[in-house]
């Protein structure tokens, strides 16, 4: 069996020197005895008494008593404390220290030490004046949970108490594993940041340095990008940080100081919801806090800082995107194309690389990204919105020449929405916002759901449409908060989002008569406030403009509107329906563009009801097929099929 007793001499052997004198046993065959007697001698032959020698160990300590004694001037630990912590961390690494304490403390037999013996043993090491067993039960080491009583049922003196095994470790110079704790990025990767936003971490390192008990904010739709950015601010401060998600905060305050950790509290709040910030008792430094884009924060000591991760200027993106992929090209043509922050352009690399990889290449193309950007499945939206992932062509999309100009500019205004205030006048740039939201109004089946994808195809943009049966709530805030999801999760993603029938989020707001009217204008405001600051692009459809709320109308960049097709059109799209393999004369496909009055939609189904007809003779589309198809159309529509293109007519 190992001895307590090496040198240099510790607080250790201080506090187990005072306890020989707890002791009269005259046996010195007991092991125990001996070992208090040796303790006792080591002392006395270095200093007139143990008292002495812990006074000249609180100057000049033995290395491993380093961290204790510094962990003591910063709690204010009196040496009786700090003694008590000596024995109670030799306890845990020392098994000959607990047998000594199961033999002073019999007939109990317990082998941590036990709060009346401490008390009695140490008396001498305790504040003039005070009651040794009440400085210590009630003093900083208990208060801040370093120490913890054991067996709180039994009369004060007969408790014992312990080190939480996490301040043991940290005591001799180990991280140990913390409840509700992260220490470092942990499953998080770290995320290249640019430079613009390493420059501002070091002027708020500065800051936070010099001022106490200060709080900084930081808000960002990426884990990974805030977490990285507040390891930066930790390094910057000469510490580590440790992400805290519990309200559980008993001893942390020690553990933060004996680590020299940066605390870091991570939120995730909905819109409207208020979160006090709870204090770290004995911790006096700076604190981080991480959230999202809603929510407050509120920090009850000292002064807090916001701070919203900003998107990278282009210059910034260009060089993220060449870091993470080694193409100069791609990388400039990204920076252009995308609005992407930090955090999304390393997930999104990292993906492609991926994607590269399982096709045999050794770097990523603007497919893999693309790709990587649908297999995402929109940063989260798949609970709030469903995925349209086909890719709408030129060809595809038949729209008379207006229709399509105007698309067109739309297509323009999404493509310049970064810097496109840049060299304007004051009024223009003062409230400039990047994002773009546009309305498509037309009857059903005109194409505005198509003319969508085909904007995000040309965007190179996932599309999502909005489910709103997911977002929409009967529980009050319910509907805010998923809104909120929907919304931040769409702007870190970088994904469009497509409202149909918006009318029925974005309609009008009505007089209150009772609590339903007024959560339901609460719901409308929000949306109206949300979606004018969200910073991307939003397509709504309806079926009327007048439907919606003036003040929404307002906040429009564009509204176009989708006629029912021409016999122009029409042509145009039976042909682009029907493509190359068909037998309809040009005579019949232009009777029956001038006479079958159908949208896009009706056409669509008319003609793969009439490719079923075909292919279940094994044989090319004829224009009796598309007859069947049209007067199947019609009478869905309720109306009467003329009687020239009724199938079997002329």
């Amino acid at each position: 069996m190992g001895t307590p007793f090496s040198t240099p001499l510790t607080l250790n052997h201080l506090a187990l020197a005072a306890l020989a004198r707890q002791t009269t046993a005259a046996d010195d065959t007991h092991l125990e005895t001996q070992v208090l007697r040796q303790a006792r001698a080591l002392v006395e032959t270095r200093h007139s008494d143990w008292l002495a020698g812990a006074r000249v160990l609180l100057e000049e300590p033995a290395p491993v008593d380093v961290p204790l004694v510094r962990l003591g001037r910063e709690l204010g630990l009196t040496l009786l404390e700090q003694l008590a912590v000596a024995l109670a961390a030799a306890v845990e690494e020392e098994q000959l220290v607990g047998r000594v304490l199961a033999y002073i403390q019999s007939p109990t037999g317990t082998s941590r030490p036990m709060l009346g013996l401490i008390a009695s043993a140490l008396a001498e090491a305790a504040p003039p004046g005070s009651i040794p067993l009440h400085a210590l039960s009630n003093g900083a080491a208990f208060q801040s949970r370093l120490l913890s009583r054991l067996g709180t049922e039994a009369p004060l003196a007969d408790q014992s108490f312990a080190l939480p095994l996490p301040l043991y470790l940290a005591l001799r110079g180990q991280d140990g594993a913390w409840p509700g704790t992260t220490l470092g990025l942990g499953p998080y990767p770290e995320v290249p940041l640019p430079a613009s936003v390493l420059e501002q971490v070091r002027r708020h390192a500065d800051t936070l340095a010099t001022q106490p008990r200060s709080a900084l904010l930081l808000r960002g739709a990426s884990p990974a990008e805030t977490r990285t950015v507040a390891a930066s601010l930790a390094a910057a401060l000469g510490r580590r940080p440790l992400f805290i998600e519990t309200d559980r905060l008993d001893a942390l305050g020690p553990y933060l100081q004996l680590r020299s950790l940066l605390p870091v509290f991570c939120f995730d709040l909905g819109p409207g919801e208020r979160k006090l910030v709870p204090l770290l008792p004995f911790y006096d430094g700076p604190v981080l806090l991480t959230c999202g884009p809603e929510g407050n924060l509120e920090w009850p000591a000292g002064s807090m800082l916001s701070w919203s991760l900003p998107m990278p200027r282009r210059d910034e993106r260009r060089t993220l995107w060449e870091t993470s992929l080694g193409d100069a090209a791609l990388a400039e043509h990204l920076a252009s194309a995308h609005r992407h922050r930090a955090g999304r352009i390393a997930h999104l690399s990292r993906m492609a690389r991926r994607h590269a990889a399982v096709r045999g290449l050794s770097r990523p193309e603007e497919r893999d990204l693309l790709d990587a950007a649908w297999s995402d499945e929109g940063g989260g939206l798949g609970s709030l919105a469903q995925a349209l992932p086909e890719r709408i062509s030129d060809e595809a999309l038949v729209a008379p020449p207006p229709i399509a100009a105007e698309l067109e500019a739309l297509l323009l205004r999404c493509r310049s929405r970064d810097g496109l205030a840049e060299g304007l006048g004051a009024s223009a740039t003062t409230r400039y916002r990047t994002g773009v939201t546009a309305l498509l109004v037309g009857p059903s089946g005109t194409g505005k759901t198509l003319a969508a994808g085909w904007l995000a195809t040309r965007l190179g943009m996932p599309l999502y449409r909005v489910d709103l049966a997911s977002v929409t709530s009967k529980y009050i805030g319910e509907t805010e908060k998923n809104l909120a999801q929907l919304f931040a999760r769409a702007e870190h993603a970088e994904v469009m989002l497509l409202f149909d029938e918006a009318d029925s989020l974005f309609g009008r707001r009505t007089d209150i008569r009772d609590s339903n009217d007024r959560f339901a204008n609460a719901q409308t405001n929000y949306l109206l406030q949300r979606i004018e600051s969200f910073d991307g692009v939003a397509i709504l459809t309806s079926n009327s403009k007048g439907r919606f709320d003036p003040a929404f109308m307002r906040r429009l960049d564009a509204i176009i509107e989708f006629p029912m097709p021409g016999p122009e059109e029409r042509r145009s799209l039976w042909l682009s329906h029907l493509g190359e393999g068909h037998q309809v004369a040009p005579k019949d496909l232009n009777r029956l563009a001038a006479m079958a009055e159908l949208s896009g939609g009706h056409i669509r189904n008319a003609v793969l009801l009439a490719a079923v007809l075909a292919r279940g003779e094994g044989r090319p589309i004829e224009y009796a097929d598309l007859l069947r198809g049209f007067a199947s159309e019609y009478r869905k529509l309720g109306r009467h099929v003329p009687t020239e293109l009724r199938p079997g007519g002329n």
